[in-house]
């Protein structure tokens, strides 16, 4: 296993470097943007700008909440700070496409004794609820903007496929079977992922699937409702359900652009929509810088600090492993 064979410093070092690359990557290619944000955030202040991280921070804390239901019901009972900081260490990796840089935390899971397997069935579970959540908040549009219908429409669909993909076994088996033939995977792999198939639908009994999907609707909601008064604050009162249904609609096409973080399809989806709307040019790009800054790059910060502030926590384990 990775773990294995890393001391404590060396996975430090690992770690310490990959995210400081990457986030050094970042902050260069977004410094060419630097005056529309620092415009951007002149135009609501910095009493609003805190109410926005705020409710951010709501965000984060459901879905860590939601993350330490999923370990506790996979057997890892980890104590809560320690699943936090690991939980929020994760952020410092989500400009990945489709956030599987999160899957890192799976490491530092297991220096607790948290299997990989179990690890990565929580992230896949947790994206499936996600999903779940924002097709929520994406529906409320239809009771106002009826010409969504189709786009809305083809999203179920390939949310429902997802779902019966990931709650039932026998399909997902066959495939698996068939797929190992077909490209030659070895038997030891296609147990591997077998295994992650039942673990992951392990996280989707009745009783779990509702509680995650309560906890996800109100954590997306804390950021959508968030964006509602951002829009308010620019003066573009359109509703509190067209801010809920732009917000998830943007957020679903960053995720199926695949794109780190969703840049770029987040930001014209968001912008685009706005604009449609009949929100002046300005506005919409304020709002859409703003509302970026004080989500998908506030968490990521967090994530740094969380990384480098706690990664003697994160990596303790390897050390008591080893004694």
């Amino acid at each position: 296993m990775i773990i294995s064979g890393l001391s404590k410093r060396k996975l430090s070092s690992i770690v310490l470097f990959f995210v400081l690359v990457l986030a050094g990557c970042l902050i260069f290619a977004q410094w060419s943007n630097r005056e529309n944000y620092f415009s951007a955030v002149q135009t609501i202040g910095m009493t609003w700008l805190c109410l926005l991280l705020i409710l951010s921070l709501l965000n984060y804390l459901l879905r860590i909440i939601r993350w330490q239901n999923y370990l506790r019901f996979l057997g890892a009972n980890l104590p809560v700070t320690l699943s936090a900081l690991i939980y929020v260490a994760g952020f410092a990796l989500t400009m990945t496409p489709g956030k599987t840089g999160e899957l890192y935390r799976g490491v530092f899971l297991k220096t607790y004794g948290v299997t990989y397997t179990n690890s990565t069935a929580v992230f896949v579970s947790e994206r499936i609820s996600d999903l779940s959540a924002i097709l929520l908040l994406t529906l409320l549009g239809t009771f106002h903007q009826l010409h969504w219908f189709m786009i809305i429409s083809v999203i179920i669909v390939a949310a429902i496929i997802s779902l019966f993909l990931s709650l039932h076994t026998k399909f997902p088996l066959k495939f698996l079977g068939n797929l190992s033939r077909l490209i030659h995977l070895s038997s030891k792999t296609g147990r591997r992922w077998l295994t992650l198939l039942k673990e992951a639908r392990r996280c989707h009994s009745p009783r779990i699937l509702i509680s995650a999907t309560f906890l996800s609707l109100l954590a997306w909601s804390s950021e959508a409702f968030a964006f509602y008064l951002l829009l308010y604050k620019l003066g573009f009162s359109a509703g509190l359900l067209f801010a809920f249904s732009v917000y998830a609609l943007a957020t679903l096409a960053g995720a199926i652009s695949f794109l780190p973080g969703g840049l770029g399809g987040t930001e014209a989806a968001m912008a685009g929509l706005l604009l449609m709307n009949g929100m002046p040019g300005t506005q919409a790009i304020a709002a859409t810088v703003i509302i970026r800054l004080t989500t998908l790059w506030f968490a990521v910060f967090l994530g740094v600090i969380a990384l480098v502030l706690g990664k003697r926590v994160l990596v303790s384990g390897t050390e008591e492993q080893g004694n």
